[in-house]
């Protein structure tokens, strides 16, 4: 019987000697390989099939030096322990001295992230932080349970917050600010992340913001809530919402138009093909699209006056009469009608929210444009997005029910890491708001905890000079729950631009906020403030509130919501008392 080399051994070169014995009883092959270490080295690690050489290992200390030549870009020994901590490249134990592979560092540096980390450094600098990238992280994790209960514009990720707040040391953080019990602050609260993840880390947390809708986003985060009590709520208001719908015509519109839409999208823009053809310039979308909408058009208005459905509301003196379709007004209408009966307060505020997250999602408008508004819709459109007619909502139910059960899935996963501290959000001016008297009205014994204890530090993002203007955003809500706007008040708007007079109002905005919290927190405290301070403002910022940078850490910003997807940082400034 002949036995052939293994394959890992057929391509040896001739002068590789080999000694095959057979062992006659059990035919079992012995091979002996002869000087094979000095053909290609010696082989001493296997994974995934493929072997690994000594040559090709390196410690972390060689691959920084090899990685710096092969980038053309400073590679230091913290960014190859970055890529093996979390996971990036595979860690390799030559009696308890670190090695990593060229090739995993090859393959991570051809990669999608890896060359973008590289861009993004040649872009930005050298003194990027890559590790608060938080690159690894899916969007599950940065949306994790309640954090995703409301879109909000201009929201940081749970995980910088906890990375800040949290007890651990690495090479960028070489010292722990804070601790369990401690009380941290937020003087633009937002959306409540910072409230959320001091509560997860057992720490009290206050937050303040003007908008009374962020307000109300921060506190149902944070609250106990009665989830039966939830639950039947939203089946009254369900069953109530289902029995309108099914008095008018529109279910029965919004079927034949969905079936006849999907045979015309089969038709014209049949999937993957159509895509594909207008990546490589075979098809004009934008023409292509017109002349469709204009096909599809005759036998939209048939099937709207066939179903008699009214377009347009008759006004348009507001947010929710300019944006929404009329059936799909009818609908909120009624919804909120029966919110206003809910006894429970905080039941009450929970599906205000999901009504909230719900008609935000059905505005008149195209889906490329449901982040930045530009004018309403009220037929069948070609979509970019999609690559196919999309058509508007004529009613919020699907959507309704999809946001139900959501809501309650996430404050159930939340109520399982909730610790019992103290979190509230209290609407008010940062600059003069008195926070223990604010927090006598609706937490005594909070108040009591501030007064004895103090608050340790402040972790927040201010507004942006010139980005969002913060009401506006939720104007469908401020309209719905007849909120008090309170827009002159906001620092930093988008209306008011990003001029020379724009930016002496954001110093002294930020400033008067800072120096009316000092009055509150305690002498050795430490405040984080994310910024992306393109302007220099905040030196100034802490010269005028009696403070000094200490630290500076400097992050890239990967998931932005902007269509604008450039190389993009911001940064966080440590600040301590002078």
């Amino acid at each position: 019987m002949h036995y052939s080399a293994p394959k890992v051994y057929q391509k040896e070169k001739p002068q590789a000697r080999r000694n095959i014995r057979l062992h006659r009883r059990t035919r079992w092959a012995i091979i002996l390989i002869v000087d094979y270490e000095n053909l290609c080295g010696t082989l001493n690690e296997k994974t995934n099939g493929k072997m690994i050489e000594d040559r090709d290992l390196m410690t972390i200390s060689e691959a920084s030096k090899w990685a710096t030549d092969y980038t053309k870009k400073n590679v230091t020994t913290s960014n190859i322990s970055y890529l093996i901590q979390y996971g990036r490249i595979r860690k390799y134990d030559d009696n308890g001295s670190t090695r990593v592979s060229k090739q995993d560092l090859i393959k991570y540096y051809h990669s999608y992230i890896g060359t973008r980390e590289v861009n993004w450094k040649a872009q930005l600098g050298e003194d990027i932080n890559w590790r608060l990238s938080f690159d690894y992280l899916k969007e599950a994790d940065t949306t994790k349970h309640v954090h995703r209960l409301h879109p909000y514009k201009g929201k940081f990720i749970p995980q910088l917050v906890e990375y800040f707040l949290d007890v651990h040391t690495d090479d960028f953080k070489k010292n722990v600010c804070f601790k369990q019990g401690d009380i941290i602050l937020d003087p633009f609260c937002g959306s409540g992340t910072t409230l959320v993840q001091a509560n997860e880390l057992g720490m009290h947390a206050i937050g303040i913001d003007i908008s009374a809708f962020n307000t109300l986003i921060s506190n149902i985060k944070v609250e106990k809530h009665s989830l039966v009590d939830v639950q039947n709520e939203i089946h009254n208001i369900t069953n109530a919402l289902k029995r309108f719908i099914g008095e008018s015509n529109v279910d029965q519109f919004e079927a034949q138009l969905a079936e006849e839409l999907n045979e015309f999208n089969n038709d014209y823009f049949p999937s993957p093909d159509f895509k594909y053809q207008v990546r490589q310039g075979q098809i004009d979308q934008e023409k292509y699209g017109k002349e469709k909408e204009t096909q599809f058009s005759l036998r939209y208005f048939q099937l709207i006056n066939q179903y008699g459905i009214k377009l347009w509301q008759r006004k348009s003196e507001n947010f929710l009469d300019m944006w929404y379709l009329s059936p799909v007004r009818e609908e909120i209408d009624l919804v909120f009608e029966h919110v206003k009966h809910i006894q429970n307060r905080k039941t009450q505020r929970v599906i205000q929210i999901i009504l909230s997250r719900t008609i935000r999602t059905c505005r008149a408008t195209t889906h490329a444009d449901l982040a930045t508004l530009k004018e309403p819709v009220t037929e069948v459109y070609y979509c970019a997005k999609h690559g196919k007619m999309c058509r508007p909502l004529f009613s919020i139910l699907s959507w309704w029910e999809r946001y139900c059960q959501d809501t309650i899935q996430r404050l159930v996963q939340f109520d399982k890491l909730r610790t019992d501290t103290f979190q509230i959000c209290l609407t008010g001016d940062s600059r003069t708001i008195d926070i223990i008297e604010a927090l006598e009205v609706d937490n005594p014994d909070f108040s009591q905890l501030v007064k004895e204890q103090k608050i340790k530090g402040i972790f927040s993002s201010p507004p942006y000079v010139g980005l969002i203007n913060y009401h506006e955003q939720h104007a469908y809500a401020y309209d719905l729950f007849e909120f008090d706007r309170k827009d002159e008040l906001e620092i930093g708007p988008l209306f008011k631009g990003k001029g020379k007079e724009a930016r002496d109002q954001y110093i002294k905005g930020i400033s008067e906020v800072l120096r009316n919290c000092q009055r509150f927190l305690s002498e050795d405290y430490d405040v984080f403030l994310v910024a992306n301070d393109k302007f220099n403002m905040y030196p100034t910022i802490a010269e005028r509130s009696g403070m000094q940078i200490v630290n500076q850490y400097k992050r890239p910003v990967l998931n932005r919501t902007e269509k604008d997807k450039s190389a993009y940082s911001e940064s966080i400034f440590h600040l301590k008392s002078k």
